[in-house]
């Protein structure tokens, strides 16, 4: 049935048996926990199909049924059973996010254009005879979307959660602050928003011969605008985590408070936010004040996040300044500290403490291994496997999100057509045949992989257009990676995948109204003529 991802489990019924039809008299039943489900299937469905949908008795003929069911608990929280006879729909879930997986895939075996927001015919609408019983490979299956380089509109954030949902992907990674923009209101401290969310030009493309876009660029979210982010993801269970990058990558907060800098090395007063790309030597300092600061940052970030997790990133701090700084070396001799290295790791793990006091759990990149793992911190892996492969050996939970499988800005192909190409070619099928856990780790080990993530870094995406066109249709390979559990990677079946891509999904995607690339090439309007990359030859290290 062209479903996707693909499902553990699909049964058809028997040649000959009738298929349910949605009609005027359909109605949708739901439980207590499955109520939110059933008013966005009724939703979705009835902007698609004209039909009322209103809610139901459970037990009536004709109706869509949803519930929680005790008996599809053991196989998790997420997992779900869909059944269609000519009587009716019922669909089982271990929890209501199961529920709601399964609401999924009955839209799905609705066809195409069941994904529309008009309907484009009067009907019949059926769902053909059969059983569906499925549940996920893991249980953080996510997207970081990078907001901060190039600032997407809330109204884009819900359209993306809404493609999530599509592909039963359960994390959407808000990557909010960065040398080139911050983007979350603090009120306590409103220079960051004021001066701190906007640049005034953007560099268009990447490398020496790149040009300038002198129009300023900005733009940040309001706290009730994220706490509506937030709700309308949950409504979807999908959990939004939070990403407040710190000590490097912060150039935008300390142009907006250059206290934050390291004044005794640099004048931070001249500072701006960043207007090119790559890696920013303006880091904070380690003073007790920004300590004191980042806490009050977070505290506001906590009030409007419920997630577990908060990444606080981790990554790509330039130790120059430190090593000249005479206050950051000062600490380093205060602490018992052996190097800079370390000085980041005692930063990282104060924090770690701090989240942990309130029930949180951080996340980092894998340079956080660096000068010691702070005791509760999840890594996220992505330069290659290695990072996830010591954490995990340490009892350390790990996302995997490896640059050469999941970042989703690298080049969909060679030849010259393919906009601002940057590293090395990953193909649909590369996506597709990514193995998240390595065969090195023990089953103990393997079960701190608890999902992977898919990166999309925006500094050459400028539009949601260019974003569509990146991430996918590789987004859809890859939310099958992250569901389904598949054999190793020679034995996958990329054909039985593109079948279903051509059959079916390609065409949910023109009904969701998805720029995505065509398997033939970039459309004209959607190629950069002479705007420069920074391509890799050959391929990149499988591991």
């Amino acid at each position: 049935m062209h479903l996707v991802p693909a499902p553990r489990e699909f049964q058809p019924a028997p040649a000959g048996e009738a298929p349910f039809v949605l009609g005027p008299g359909t109605r949708v039943a739901a439980d207590a926990a499955s109520g939110t489900t059933a008013r966005w299937l009724s939703s979705v469905l009835g902007a698609a199909t004209g039909l009322p949908l209103p809610p139901a008795a459970a037990g009536e003929e004709g109706t869509v049924t949803l519930r929680v069911d005790e008996r599809r608990a053991a196989r998790g929280p997420e997992a779900y059973e869909l059944t269609v006879d000519a009587t009716g729909v019922l669909i089982e879930g271990g929890g209501p996010a199961g529920v709601f997986w399964g609401a999924g895939t009955l839209r799905q075996l609705l066809g195409p254009a069941a994904f529309r927001r008009a309907p484009l015919h009067d009907g019949p609408w059926t769902v053909p005879p059969v059983r569906v019983v499925d549940a996920p490979r893991f249980r953080w299956r996510g997207m970081l979307l990078d907001v901060a380089r190039h600032f997407m509109p809330k109204d884009g954030v819900l359209r993306y959660i809404d493609l999530l949902a599509a592909h039963k992907l359960n994390v959407l990674h808000l990557h909010l602050t960065d040398d080139q923009g911050w983007r979350i209101q603090i009120r306590r401290y409103p220079r960051l928003t004021e001066v701190g969310s906007w640049r005034a030009r953007s560099r268009i493309g990447l490398g020496d011969a790149a040009a300038w876009d002198e129009r300023p660029h900005g733009g940040y979210y309001t706290q009730d605008d994220l706490r509506e982010i937030v709700a309308h993801a949950a409504a979807r269970h999908i959990t939004v985590v939070p990403e407040i990058d710190v000590p490097g990558h912060s150039q935008a907060a300390v142009a907006a408070y250059p206290e934050l800098g390291n004044t005794d090395v640099v004048d931070t007063s001249a500072l701006a936010p960043w207007d090119r790309w790559g890696i920013s030597r303006n880091v904070l300092n380690v003073s007790d004040a920004t300590l004191e600061f980042y806490e009050n940052v977070l505290t506001e970030v906590l009030e409007v996040f419920p997630s577990e997790y908060v990444h606080l990133g981790g990554d790509e701090c330039p130790k120059d300044q430190w090593r000249a700084s005479p206050a950051a070396q000062r600490r380093i001799g205060e602490l018992g500290l052996a190097d800079e290295d370390e000085l980041q790791s005692w930063f990282v793990r104060h924090f770690d403490r701090w989240l942990a006091d309130r029930g949180r759990r951080l996340v980092g990149w894998d340079e956080i291994l660096a000068g010691g793992l702070a005791p509760g911190a999840v890594v996220a892996s992505w330069q290659g496997y290695a990072g996830g492969v010591t954490a995990a050996r340490a009892g350390h939970d790990v996302v995997m999100c490896p640059e050469q499988h999941t970042y989703l800005d690298w080049r969909q192909a060679e030849g010259p057509d393919e906009p601002v190409p940057i590293a090395h070619v990953r193909t649909l099928e590369d996506v597709y045949r990514f193995e998240p856990v390595p065969d090195s780790l023990s089953e103990a080990e393997a079960a701190h992989v608890i999902g992977v993530q898919a990166n999309v870094w925006t500094e050459t995406m400028d539009s949601a257009r260019a974003v569509d066109y990146l991430a996918f249709p590789r987004l859809a390979a890859f939310a099958e990676v992250a569901w389904r559990p598949l054999p190793p990677p020679a034995e996958r079946d990329f054909a039985d995948f593109e079948r279903r891509m051509d059959a079916a999904h390609y065409a949910r995607l023109d009904a969701l109204g998805v720029e995505y690339r065509p398997p033939s090439g970039p459309r004209p309007w959607q190629r950069r003529p002479g705007v420069p990359g920074r391509p890799r030859e050959g391929r990149p290290p499988a591991r």
